[in-house]
């Protein structure tokens, strides 16, 4: 019940991927995911230098499990290092999404990478795979992070399994074993999840992070432009982020034209990043973060994403 194509294709135990989550996910959760039976991804960070995507494909690929990077297209624009150096780490899984991202396509198949590109549309999906990808992933609106907020999981799901041919996962509102079985029993071949990994000692969250975290409801995510345009950061416009609604966003929301030329609270944005200040800074999380009650190991975390193989078996004749 729970063999996959993703199973197959890197020898999981679980079809399940841990999300590439720039900031928060570097090499040892990667690690801690993989080798607890998923396949983990480092999240690239837009600025990453090439030493550091070295570094922690390292520390990812140390085990010998299956590992992935995630990188952000429209950053490989004017820091092509990250690329470069996933080209020599030559990782299981890349992931190439959120800007002009075909171009990529081919060298890393070419270096032996499967890759992958995060969709938020039936249109988007057609189109990687006309580029090429070898798996696309079906992010709902719920999902934390950065994507689009047109479709929410299950119905984007649906259609894109009914339009391409390619191996299909599904993202956003994800965390536990049920929602795996329900991806699963609808064709998917397994999940990416990230905001259920978010609580895991393996992250690189700051403790006062975490706190904020687990202490949140389903009902705490907002979705917006407000921290990219307030960290002058190039994403494309149609991919808005999903975080925990703060002060900072309340006050911002429905002005972007205004912060965007707004020089102090681009300042003020930075200094509470650097201060811990989460009434200001921004932490990514999608809508199951209600779902994320206590810290974690991220084997404890796969360990009960296993748990979908009970729930399917109910259904075998």
């Amino acid at each position: 019940m729970m063999r996959t194509w993703l199973t197959d294709r890197f020898g999981l135990e679980v079809p399940l991927v841990g999300a590439p989550m720039a900031g928060v996910g570097a090499g040892h959760l990667a690690a801690a995911v993989s080798e607890a039976g998923g396949l983990g991804m480092v999240g690239v960070p837009a600025a990453a230098s090439a030493q550091w995507v070295t570094e922690q494909a390292v520390v990812a690929g140390a085990g010998g499990r299956p590992y992935g990077v995630g990188l952000m297209a429209w950053a490989l624009r004017d820091n092509a290092a990250p690329f470069e150096a996933v080209l020599a780490a030559r990782p299981d899984l890349v992931s190439v999404s959120y800007g002009p991202y075909a171009g990529y396509v081919e060298s890393l198949r070419q270096a032996g990478s499967t890759v992958v590109t995060q969709v938020g549309t039936t249109d988007e999906a057609r189109a990687a795979e006309q580029a090429g990808v070898d798996v696309v992933v079906a992010r709902g609106s719920e999902a934390g992070g950065h994507g689009r907020n047109d479709v929410a999981t299950l119905p984007l799901l649906q259609s894109v399994l009914e339009a391409v041919r390619i191996p299909v996962l599904a993202a956003g509102g994800i965390a536990t074993a049920r929602g795996l079985a329900a991806v699963l029993a609808a064709g998917a071949d397994g999940a990416w999840v990230g905001t259920a990994f978010m609580g895991c000692v393996e992250t690189t969250i700051s403790s006062e992070a975490r706190r904020r975290l687990l202490a949140a409801g389903e009902t705490d995510t907002s979705y917006g432009r407000v921290f990219d345009i307030a960290q002058r950061l190039a994403w494309p416009p149609e991919y808005g982020g999903r975080a925990l609604r703060n002060a900072f966003f309340d006050r911002w929301a429905g002005r972007e034209e205004e912060l965007a030329s707004d020089d102090d609270a681009c300042a003020t944005l930075d200094d509470a990043r650097r201060e811990g200040d989460f009434d200001t800074a921004c932490i990514y999380a999608g809508q199951a973060v209600g779902m994320v009650r206590r810290q974690r190991t991220a084997a404890d975390v796969v360990a009960d994403f296993a748990g979908a193989k009970r729930l399917l078996s109910r259904f075998t004749m």
